[in-house]
């Protein structure tokens, strides 16, 4: 049931958040990309792979510097789809470790790793065949043309 403010009221009386608008797995990725860059990740990449697997529709990877760092990076990233999107991730891995982070929403999938392990596994390489962009934050100041 809806109050006036158009929260739904539980049996109980407590108002939760009314259900939020379906958003489509490039706009989830882009979200995703976003809260890695709020937690200062280093090289986020966004690799649509929708047509070459059927894992995900995107991947998005980027790197932690440090185990605390991949670890707050990842916990910005639930953080933000649950509440910009209302979305929890089905399964995620590697939390305490803090060395890889796998969330994994269905047609996302977040991989935040530290260099070390991205260098190793090279995901990148892997899913070569997909189209991938590097994120640039909306905030990186873009170059003076005609500069000296």
């Amino acid at each position: 049931m809806a109050n006036q403010t158009g929260q739904t009221v539980s049996a109980g009386g407590v108002a939760a958040q009314a259900p939020l608008t379906p958003v489509d797995s490039e706009a989830l990725a882009r979200l995703a990309a976003e809260a890695c860059d709020d937690r200062k990740a280093v090289d986020i990449r966004l690799i649509h792979v929708e047509e070459i697997s059927s894992l995900a529709d995107w991947f998005v990877i980027c790197n932690g510097l440090t185990d605390v760092q991949v670890r707050a990076i990842a916990r910005s990233v639930q953080d933000s789809l649950e509440e910009v999107a209302g979305r929890l991730p089905l399964r995620r891995e590697g939390q305490s470790e803090g060395r890889w982070v796998v969330l994994d929403y269905g047609e996302l999938i977040v991989h935040v790793l530290t260099p070390q392990e991205r260098a190793y596994y090279d995901l990148e390489s892997f899913w070569s065949h997909g189209g991938q962009e590097r994120y640039v934050s909306p905030l990186t100041p873009l170059p003076i043309e005609g500069g000296s």
